[in-house]
């Protein structure tokens, strides 16, 4: 990071801006928003979540790791991806029904032509006829702008998902990519140990046959061969694994995806910077699909109370009659104009019922909302704990194969100048293993640390993802 990373991130959020994402894409349902700004403002002035980590703009934030390979899965994935396919369909009918339902405003109706030929006995008649009829409902009570308004909320809850979606794709695809050229690395660390300790053993095997080492020496050194080459399966089975996850993250078969050796991901100077801290997490789209959610609710159980009203419609035709004649030769006009008024008294228990459900619905979509907010909030913090708590463990885990890697280089002079017995070179070797490794784990959690805060904090750059594929 471009300033040094303290163990407590704070920063006060203010309800406005943790709303900021219903704002932005415009509300699904005309709810009273002070209601929740009151609700959650107890919780947020209290948050613990990020003090400014001020710096570039995390938009596309992959491309820091400087890697051709990645950003050439991330565009796979995003084009390819057949969960994020489906959703993005699912969106589709999703729109298409709302569609379906701000048609409900319109008149319906349709034009009939017909004709009949029928007899009665030595008598036959023929009748022929076209009419247009309509069928206007009324919305003088509200409520199919509530129904419209509840389609909206939820076709805009599943453009949020799609986003969920895609943060989770994204994400994915770059820690399946760290943690292959991790594994990667750690194979190399074993096999160079395994060739080391080969070495050894055929020195040791020459000076045990002249009698000048014991065997014990020998079986140690091949006890430490043996357990470095049982991880190689191991190693191979976990890059095999990465290599699964990945195609079926970009939409190929596994023997298809074909990677390179590319280390210098672990070693890149990958850093944590957000323009705007506030409003990565104000924009997540978990909030966000949770306030739709609730709007959703919210007109359903508006639709539910407008229901107990009385419902107005007009009917109405208007078209031509000929009798005697399966042609329009000889017709009359006929029309009519009918307003109905229909008011559905002796079934009020039942609607009742269904506004008393749907205003629970509404106070569990509610709390579901709150939850939401307060789930982001500590795994924003979390995500940066998480962060720090692994940037710590890497510089100790540094430090630690800097001194074992020390003492490995002097206890191999003193044994060469016979000043201490092989047994404890052979432990001295097997320190400074165990720390390499270590270093290398430790490396990698704390690349994948990084990832997820930006999987966090998400907002800005997966809306401006959204934006960018549409």
């Amino acid at each position: 990071m471009t300033k040094p990373i303290t163990k407590q991130f704070k920063t006060q959020l203010t309800v406005a801006t943790v709303l900021m994402a219903a704002f932005l894409s415009g509300c699904a349902s005309k709810i009273d928003t002070r209601s929740e700004q009151n609700a959650i403002n107890e919780f947020v002035a209290n948050a613990a979540v990020a003090e400014q980590i001020s710096g570039a703009d995390e938009t596309n934030w992959w491309l820091g790791l400087e890697s051709k390979q990645l950003n050439q899965l991330v565009t796979d994935a995003l084009a390819k991806n057949y969960d994020l396919k489906t959703s993005q369909l699912v969106l589709k009918s999703a729109l298409a029904r709302l569609g379906e339902q701000k048609a409900q405003y319109l008149p319906q109706g349709g034009i009939e032509i017909g004709a009949q030929r029928s007899g009665l006995g030595n008598i036959n008649t023929r009748q022929s006829s076209a009419n247009f009829a309509l069928d206007w409902q009324l919305d003088l009570f509200g409520r199919i702008t509530a129904l419209v308004d509840a389609a909206n909320a939820s076709a805009m809850s599943q453009a949020e998902q799609v986003r969920l979606l895609q943060i989770e794709v994204v994400s994915s695809v770059v820690k399946g990519f760290v943690s292959y050229q991790g594994n990667v690395e750690k194979q190399r660390i074993i096999s160079l140990q395994i060739e080391a300790l080969e070495q050894s053993i055929d020195v040791l095997q020459a000076r045990v046959d002249e009698g000048v080492a014991s065997e014990l020496d020998l079986n140690r050194t091949m006890a430490q061969l043996r357990q470095q080459q049982a991880l190689i399966p191991a190693i191979e089975f976990a890059k095999y694994s990465d290599l699964s996850t990945l195609a079926v993250l970009t939409g190929h078969l596994t023997q298809n995806t074909k990677l390179t050796n590319e280390q210098s991901v672990l070693t890149n100077k990958f850093n944590v910077t957000l323009a705007k801290p506030n409003a990565a997490i104000a924009l997540r789209p978990d909030i966000s699909r949770a306030l739709y959610d609730f709007s959703q609710a919210n007109s359903l159980s508006v639709a539910a109370s407008k229901a107990l009203l009385p419902d107005v419609s007009l009917s109405a035709f208007a078209g031509v009659l000929s009798l005697g004649s399966n042609g329009f030769s000889d017709t009359q006009q006929q029309w009519q104009i009918a307003p109905q008024l229909q008011w559905s008294l002796l079934s009020y228990p039942a609607l009742l019922a269904q506004r008393d459900a749907q205003q629970l619905l509404s106070e569990a979509a509610y709390n579901d909302y709150q939850n939401v907010v307060l789930k982001a909030l500590s795994e924003s913090e979390l995500s940066l704990q998480g962060m720090v708590n692994q940037a710590q463990q890497k510089n100790f885990a540094d430090e630690r194969y800097d001194f074992a890697n020390k003492a490995f280089l002097q206890a191999e002079a003193m044994y060469e100048e016979g000043q201490i017995p092989y047994l404890e070179l052979l432990d001295a070797r097997q320190d400074v293993l165990i720390a390499q490794e270590n270093a290398v784990e430790t490396t990698i959690l704390s690349l994948l640390a990084k990832v997820n805060a930006y999987q966090s904090f998400n907002g800005r750059w997966s809306y401006a993802l959204s934006n960018t594929n549409k």
